[in-house]
């Protein structure tokens, strides 16, 4: 098979891949697009300057976390408030259902993505005609190595839960590994681990 076959064989795969992603729950979105990426999820993580973190000792979680599906809580939203719940947790936080000071949330997508590499290749095309008679001297041409991919997105609020406001976020951004499935929870407890240790604040301080 060509170079070129292959190319657009593997986009078709993609697309299949990508269409099966949209049709299911986002716990396929997490766990193979950001936990399970090929290479460590790239972290970022903000926070607002005018915030007394000190005055923050407890947490809780919204009502509907953006993983949620509708009308019930998702496998996704399990795992993710389990992670978040020991990381805060470590960092002293008393996890509280009624009036925390802090309210989680969460939330994932993915996108799907083209990426175009300039590849050098041997220039046989046109002057196949030369048949090996003779040799040329080394020259090479270039053409565009064109694959699509799929980019999860991991977003972790904090959020003032008096004020309603936006004290702090965490990102972690991959690409998709279409690895097993089956330790979905340990690579987002991974990730999670991953984003909160960046976060700079503990409870009280």
């Amino acid at each position: 098979m060509d170079k070129g076959a292959a190319r657009t064989r593997d986009r078709g795969l993609w697309r299949r891949i990508v269409k099966s992603f949209h049709l299911s729950f986002p716990l396929v979105a997490v766990a193979l697009t950001v936990a399970g990426c090929a290479s460590a999820p790239d972290i970022k993580t903000d926070y607002n300057r005018s915030t007394n973190f000190s005055a923050y000792r407890s947490f809780g979680f919204v009502e509907h976390p953006g993983t949620d599906r509708q009308g019930y809580e998702s496998l996704t939203t399990q795992y993710l408030k389990g992670a978040v719940q020991r990381e805060m947790t470590a960092r002293g936080y008393r996890y509280a259902q009624q009036s925390p000071d802090l309210l989680v949330n969460f939330n994932a997508r993915f996108q799907e993505k083209v990426q175009v590499s300039p590849a050098p290749a041997p220039m046989m095309g046109y002057y196949g005609y030369r048949g090996g008679l003779y040799a040329p001297w080394p020259g090479y041409g270039f053409y565009n190595d064109v694959y699509t991919y799929t980019e999860g997105t991991l977003n972790i609020d904090l959020v003032d839960a008096r004020e309603k406001k936006l004290v702090w976020e965490g990102v972690a951004v991959g690409s998709v590994d279409t690895g097993d499935k089956a330790d979905a929870q340990q690579r987002i407890d991974k990730v999670v681990g991953q984003i909160f240790a960046k976060y700079p604040f503990r409870a009280g301080q």
